[in-house]
């Protein structure tokens, strides 16, 4: 199928009331076990890939033109993303790559700094046809906007999206980057006001400490793009270390990391069943 962009996976979910499942990248078993995972479930996916996975990689280009090629080769829609982005050149690389969209993260600077800097971000990316996220404040698990007591303000998220033209917003209701427990409380009523404030989708970081029902909940009052990470991370290590205690003398990693992604592959098409409409309903 051809390279699809954030856009065109997030647009079609706002109008169907349903969540997109959006999962975070760090080496090519999960870029394979996210299409896999995404494919058995018949739904279209954005594979993201973040600074710091770049960073870990030592380059854009090793990793991201890995994941472009997979998405391509994919027999439902991929998009391949770039997550939580503070420098401007790495935007740049990523547009020159062939990324379809962005999440430019200007968070750690004062408001209107933040503003001024998204905006030209936005611009650029527009005027090369991306796709374009950004956020108010610093995204949580730092001790940000994210952490479990901050929130967005429904009118200053409406004025931030006003003057810098992005095309999602993400927003803060409660969750926190990193959270090993699936334990955290969403404010799903700041859900419901933002959605009726903010013109463009909504979406939600640190996705992997939310329990399914409150993921459910989430897309019910108005949330969009979901973003997980941290919890196909504990799927893959807890696989690739119970795969090698059973067989430690099988060294090829092939066997391991094999295993580690079929299990990710497994939880992704599980997540994309929480985020559809009636999800509730089919549990039942």
């Amino acid at each position: 199928m051809p390279l699809v962009s954030a856009g065109e996976i997030v647009g079609p979910a706002v109008k169907d009331g349903r969540g997109c499942g959006a999962f975070n990248a760090i080496q090519l078993e999960h870029v394979t076990a996210i299409i896999a995972g995404a494919s058995r479930a018949g739904t279209p996916v954005i594979v993201q890939l973040s600074q710091n996975a770049v960073k870990y990689h030592g380059a854009l280009a090793p990793i991201g033109s890995a994941a472009l090629a997979a998405a391509r080769a994919a027999d439902i829609g991929v998009a391949v993303h770039l997550d939580h982005a503070e420098a401007p050149e790495l935007v740049r690389e990523a547009v020159e790559l062939g990324f379809g969209s962005v999440m430019f993260d200007a968070s750690t600077m004062d408001y209107q700094d933040n503003l001024a800097a998204t905006r030209d971000i936005a611009a650029y990316c527009h005027d090369h046809g991306v796709w374009v996220e950004a956020e108010l404040g610093e995204v949580g698990g730092k001790d940000g906007v994210h952490a479990p007591g901050a929130r967005t303000d429904p009118d200053e998220a409406a004025e931030f999206v006003a003057v810098t033209g992005v095309d999602a917003l993400a927003v803060a209701v409660g969750s926190s980057h990193a959270m090993l427990t699936r334990d955290a409380s969403l404010d799903l009523e700041l859900i419901a006001r933002l959605r009726e404030r903010v013109p463009v989708p909504l979406v939600l970081h640190g996705s992997s400490g939310v329990p399914d029902d409150g993921l459910a909940a989430a897309v019910r009052a108005g949330m969009t793009k979901i973003n997980i990470a941290t919890q196909l991370n504990k799927v893959f290590t807890a696989a690739a270390v119970a795969y090698w205690r059973d067989h430690p003398e099988r060294v090829d990693p092939r066997k391991y990391l094999g295993a580690a992604r079929d299990a990710v592959a497994s939880e992704i098409e599980r997540l994309l069943g929480v985020l559809a409409p009636g999800h509730e309903e089919v549990a039942k």
